[in-house]
């Protein structure tokens, strides 16, 4: 199953902009280098007071679509 490891940084001052809809997707490089945009509701279950932040796993099936997203570290 095709992988992408993420490193996320997204302030809680910056994914407010997604709860006021000027904002619905979080854009990121993957470790091998690929610009990866994210439906942001993907990172709510990781979002705390301080904001998202940590190392991320994606998982696709063949045909490209998120099977799963899995917090690292």
């Amino acid at each position: 199953m095709p992988s992408l490891v993420l490193d996320v940084a997204v302030s809680a001052e910056r994914f407010m902009a997604v709860y006021q809809g000027r904002a619905n997707r979080i854009l990121a490089r993957s470790r091998d280098g690929r610009k990866v945009s994210v439906p942001a509701y993907h990172f709510r279950p990781f979002l705390t007071r301080e904001g998202v932040y940590g190392s991320f796993e994606m998982e696709f099936s063949v045909a490209g679509e998120l099977i799963n997203l899995r917090r690292l570290s």
